[in-house]
């Protein structure tokens, strides 16, 4: 395998994360949802939340140069969804790490380098940064796709829920929790 590095995505990474984002959802997602679930979501809620980059709070992986991956922790409100899937102001608003639940976002990994360990890396890496602002628990929402990956680093799924697209498409999601621990970046590896 390639190695690859872990950095801070910034705006410029943007028109890149938006193809991943795309390439991933429309290759990964096909044995979890129809295409009719798929095209609704790509309209409506995937994407990118810029306020992420802008917090710092969002990582890249690079392999040779090129983006192969992305995902991130969010210290605000918003639990899903890019910027156009914003609901009002106050999805921005800040979280206080002694109550509330860092929120694990975005993480995507392109069909030609998923399961080689690059998402599990950046989880890794978000739990770790989110550990350090002060939170003590994480909370997502994760596709049916993705879920899987969060069980194996610990998330237990807490409720299952249908996202209802504006078009009236159903998208099952499950909300998946955990206790950020210690040595998150040791239990990620591998």
């Amino acid at each position: 395998m390639t190695p690859f590095i872990i950095r801070r995505a910034v705006m410029a990474d943007l028109p890149v994360l938006n193809e991943l984002v795309i390439e991933a959802v429309q290759h990964l997602n096909v044995r979890d949802y129809s295409q009719a679930q798929i095209d609704s979501a790509l309209r409506y809620a995937y994407g990118i939340d810029t306020q992420l980059i802008h917090d710092g709070t969002y990582f890249v992986a690079e392999m040779n140069g090129r983006i192969v991956g992305c995902g991130g922790w969010s210290k605000r409100e918003s639990m899903v969804g890019g910027d156009k899937a914003k609901q009002s102001p106050t999805d921005d608003n800040l979280l206080d790490p002694r109550v509330d639940p860092a929120k694990i976002r975005a993480f995507f990994v392109h069909p030609d380098h998923s399961r080689q360990g690059i998402g599990r890396a950046l989880l890794g890496v978000a739990e770790m940064a989110a550990h350090q602002a002060g939170f003590t628990r994480l909370e997502l929402m994760a596709t049916r796709t993705g879920e899987p990956l969060y069980a194996a680093v610990g998330f237990v799924v807490q409720e299952r829920s249908d996202a209802v697209m504006p078009d009236g498409t159903r998208f099952p999601l499950a909300r998946m929790t955990k206790m950020v621990e210690a040595g998150a970046e040791e239990r990620y590896a591998g």
